[in-house]
Formats: structure tokens, sequence, C-alpha cells
């Protein structure tokens, strides 16, 4: 893999964990606006799964950017 390319890839793996980093961050505001204008003592499962998708899609994007780093490293 050329350096041009191994660069590519590095930034869409970094743009990935930035986009996953937004959406729980987003995620959570929704939730937390949620249960502030809510007396309801019901969890609202719709925000809850949006916030819980978001926090495993960075898990994976981290462990994908970590990965593709550790890989450049032994090269």
């Amino acid at each position: 893999m050329g350096q041009t390319e191994s660069k590519a890839e590095e930034a869409a793996a970094i743009e990935r964990v930035a986009n996953a980093a937004r959406e729980v961050q987003s995620a959570s505001k929704s939730l937390e606006e949620r249960f502030n204008a809510s007396s309801d003592a019901a969890t609202p499962t719709v925000p809850l799964a949006r916030l819980t998708a978001a926090i495993k899609e960075l898990q994976v994007a981290r462990d994908a950017l970590d990965g593709l780093l550790a890989k450049k490293s032994f090269h």
C-alpha cells in the first residue's frame, strides 16, 4: 500500500471516529432533553437505543483506527 493510500485510509478512519463521536453527543443530548421534558418515569426506548447504537459504532470505529495505527507502526 502506498503512502497516499495509507494516509487516505487513516483520514477515513479518523473521520469515522469523529462522526461517531458527534452522533454519540447528539444522541446523548436528545436523550437528556427527553428526560428533562417529560416527568413520565418510562424509559424513552428509541432515544436510548439510538445512544446505545452510537456508542457501539464509536467503539468499533476506534478499534478500527487503533488497528490501522498499530499495523502502521509495525511497518
